[in-house]
């Protein structure tokens, strides 16, 4: 089973259930989905700082394909994972944008992380 298909069938089971319902774990999905958001923001860094500076630098391009696949593999999981990971978490129409917005600015998640902490510690408190 795929990481899209697990994602999947814990949204299927999950989509009556607010947050803090959700199996005695309200915060996994936000922890997942900002695990995802690191690795994002790791490979890009790793594309930035290494790769593309070997590129330009050392002149050796054989770096960047290995580097922009990783990374677009890791796009492409945060952009999947905001649909499943964060629905149900009360995110405002501003934080979705946001945290949508964070996928395409360099470092962006970085910078949204914080957001997405004081969301889960809600969702732990709002579980206590």
């Amino acid at each position: 089973m795929g990481l899209s298909n697990a994602l999947l069938a814990y949204q299927r089971r999950s989509a009556t259930q607010t947050a803090p319902e959700r199996g005695g774990k309200p915060c996994r999905m936000i922890r997942f989905f900002r695990f995802i958001g690191l690795v994002e923001g790791v490979t890009t860094l790793a594309l930035f700082l290494v790769a593309m500076p070997l590129k330009y630098f050392a002149g050796d391009a054989s770096w960047v394909p290995h580097a922009g696949a990783i990374h677009g593999v890791a796009f492409l999981a945060y952009i999947a994972a905001l649909a499943f990971c964060l629905h149900g978490y009360g995110l405002t129409a501003w934080e979705w944008v946001r945290t949508t917005l964070a996928a395409f600015i360099p470092f962006g998640t970085f910078l949204n992380d914080p957001m997405l902490k004081r969301k889960q510690r809600a969702a732990e408190a709002a579980a206590s």
